[in-house]
């Protein structure tokens, strides 16, 4: 018996319709499934829910029914567990889903069998809060992402002031609309659009891109996976964090947000090889000649 997780694009009722018959298939064949309480709402399976503290807690697999967004939501979810995610497209062409609906039975079966490859990706920490003991201010919290945090103005009337370090070692200081620190899976999302570059996603590096640089410095730089990344909000109307999306926190003047690369992946399942580079020719409609 296996214990398999289901993550469902709740705006596609074609995928809430597969989450309920592929939950019935892998109950009769004696399987356990799980939800999160929202997707388990949507497919009308609200005994399968499971809230977010204990979702990843003993799965085997997570299958994705919806897009790029929706395997975004299960590393969310899962987080560092190591728990294989497969993805089922019912997006448009996607950098991350794996399989057609079609052939979602036999995927899951194979999943189950063991009989798939794993693309590892890098994930990234996002740690912000105040650190002090005693403070009145909440404590430190920790984030990951798949794609990238991103630090950016609240409203559009000024630029932002961000102070970015190294390791502790101050670089300088942007000023833009914000600033992305991606993974490289995430250099062709919200990185993509400000200018940065695309980076094949199996390789471990920070990617850090400003939006709208309002300076001379306006170019992307790539560091090593092993670097912490410090940005510091000098502008006294203070930022917005998000992460992969998620507006997460409204940020003060002085305020620390910490990106680093996680030691653990997300681990994908994949059937034969995935050719990067044929995933961006089909999504940019580029020539062969």
């Amino acid at each position: 018996m296996a214990v398999v997780g289901l993550i469902v694009h709740q705006g596609r009722p074609e995928a809430a319709a597969a989450a309920r018959e592929l939950s019935l298939w892998l109950d009769a064949e004696g399987h356990r499934v799980r939800m999160p309480p929202e997707e388990a709402e949507a497919a009308s399976f609200g005994h399968l829910a499971a809230g977010r503290a204990h979702f990843a807690e003993g799965l085997d697999a997570v299958v994705t029914l919806g897009g790029d967004g929706s395997i975004l939501r299960a590393v969310e979810l899962v987080g560092e567990s190591g728990v294989p995610i497969l993805g089922v497209n019912y997006g448009r062409i996607g950098y991350l889903t794996e399989v057609a609906p079609a052939d979602a039975h036999s995927a899951i079966d194979r999943v189950l069998a063991g009989d798939h490859g794993i693309e590892e990706r890098m994930l990234l920490t996002v740690e912000f809060g105040d650190p002090e003991p005693g403070s009145a201010r909440s404590s430190r919290r920790r984030f990951l992402a798949l794609n990238e945090a991103v630090v950016e103005r609240p409203a559009a009337s000024y630029a932002l002031r961000l102070g970015v370090s190294f390791d502790g070692e101050h670089f300088t200081v942007y000023a833009a609309d914000g600033l992305i620190v991606a993974t490289p899976t995430g250099s062709t999302a919200y990185a993509l659009a400000a200018g940065g570059p695309v980076v094949d996603p199996t390789h471990r590096a920070l990617l850090i891109t400003p939006v709208s640089p309002h300076m001379l410095f306006d170019r992307s730089l790539v560091v090593d996976d092993g670097t912490r990344v410090q940005l510091e909000v000098l502008s006294d109307r203070g930022a917005v964090l998000s992460v992969d999306g998620r507006r997460l926190a409204g940020l003060e003047q002085h305020d620390v947000v910490v990106c680093g690369a996680s030691p653990r992946p997300a681990r994908l399942v994949t059937f034969g090889a995935r050719r990067f580079h044929q995933v961006l020719k089909t999504k940019f409609g580029l020539n062969d000649r």
